[in-house]
């Protein structure tokens, strides 16, 4: 049997559960998650994979198998009879060929689902009903300090965001954007509002995750900072991403192991980072 560590927030485990829903059909096993993934998912999603429990797993002679964030050739392969995968799989590459059955599996709970669509069915842009709307994640939270101290590069800031929704401004007729942040007071100091198309939503707490989640995946199209929670609010909502693109300094040890054309569908739009910041940290 095949199972994988459960690590990390909410898209690092969504991330993990596809993972191993992917390379368990490829290989040919039955897959089993962690009581913890259930624990973090399961309220959320109708996910089907049974779970093993704590005290099963422990009696088992796992071969752990580590992953990188991307798709190799030798993951169709994987030998050994108790294959517990590692790492923070979070990637296309792996099973967006099953993406039918992977948007299944992270379908919300109807009583998620209908908590968010009533709080858009609410919006108004100027006295009238949204045209569109835009789901805008800006993860902040660690990020503010691991991606410069650790990863020698720059959370979004004011200017990447002003052209994300400038961009959708220019493309649909009256579109709502729909924010939610791990850091909800930058989030309104640094977003304009003033043309009243801006809503923000967000709980501003990285520890209940749901109902930002449900909104993000409610949207039509998406804008996303850094971090895996965006990610898969984007690849679930469909429709158009725009993404923050280029965000670590020539060098940084996050390019070995994350993979922006593993990460990042290829028909999402890409907005490079202005990188200042960070060289002025002397990173």
């Amino acid at each position: 049997m095949f199972t994988i560590n459960a690590i990390g927030r909410l898209g690092n485990q969504m991330g993990e559960y596809a993972t191993l829903y992917a390379l368990a059909k490829m290989n040919g096993r039955p897959a089993f998650i962690p009581a913890q993934m259930h624990d973090t998912l399961a309220p959320i999603f109708r996910i089907t994979l049974p779970v093993l429990h704590s005290t099963t797993a422990r009696g088992i002679p796992w071969q752990n198998y580590h992953l990188n964030d991307w798709m190799e050739e030798r993951y169709r392969h994987i030998r050994g009879r108790y294959v517990r995968l590692t790492g923070y799989p979070c990637s296309w590459t792996f099973y967006h060929h099953l993406r039918p059955q992977i948007l299944q599996e992270f379908s919300l709970h109807e009583h998620v689902r209908e908590e968010a669509q009533a709080f858009l069915r609410g919006l108004r842009v100027n006295g009238s009903r949204p045209g569109t709307f835009v789901g805008v994640h800006v993860r902040r939270g660690d990020y503010v300090r691991v991606m410069p101290q650790v990863w020698k590069g720059v959370v979004a800031d004011r200017g990447y965001l002003e052209q994300a929704l400038d961009r959708f401004r220019a493309r649909y007729h009256s579109p709502v954007f729909v924010v939610t942040s791990d850091g909800m007071a930058w989030c309104r100091e640094n977003i304009d509002a003033s043309r009243g198309d801006v809503v923000f939503a967000g709980s501003g707490l990285q520890g209940s995750p749901r109902k930002d989640f449900a909104l993000l995946v409610q949207c039509n199209h998406s804008v996303i900072t850094v971090g895996t929670f965006g990610i898969w609010a984007a690849y679930l909502a469909g429709g158009d991403t725009v993404y923050l693109a280029n965000f670590t300094l020539p060098g940084s040890p996050f390019q070995d192991v994350f993979k922006p054309q593993a990460a990042f569908l290829p028909h999402w739009v890409g907005i490079a980072a202005d990188l200042g910041q960070a060289q002025q940290h002397g990173l």
